[in-house]
């Protein structure tokens, strides 16, 4: 599986090293991305999910259903 947030489709993005000669390399500059296990009371299960260190904050504010809902919504996590 790609390294991608399940909640806010967050992705590795793509830069350069900047020597002090001003040369140039490609890189990429990878998500704080983290497996992390939530409890849906209502369903009585555990959904594991690869979510950013933004995409914990969202689940914080809005709540893990309303989180899986728009990921759902938006085709960031298949059913």
């Amino acid at each position: 599986m790609s390294r991608i947030c399940q909640i806010t489709g967050k992705r590795a993005m793509v830069g350069n090293n900047v020597s002090h000669a001003n040369n140039k390399t490609k890189r990429r500059f990878e998500i704080n991305l983290l497996e992390k296990k939530f409890y849906l009371p209502e369903q009585d299960k555990h959904v594991t999910l690869k979510v950013s260190a933004h995409g914990l904050r969202v689940i914080n504010k809005i709540g893990i259903e309303e989180a899986l809902e728009r990921a759902t919504r938006n085709g960031l996590i298949k059913k």
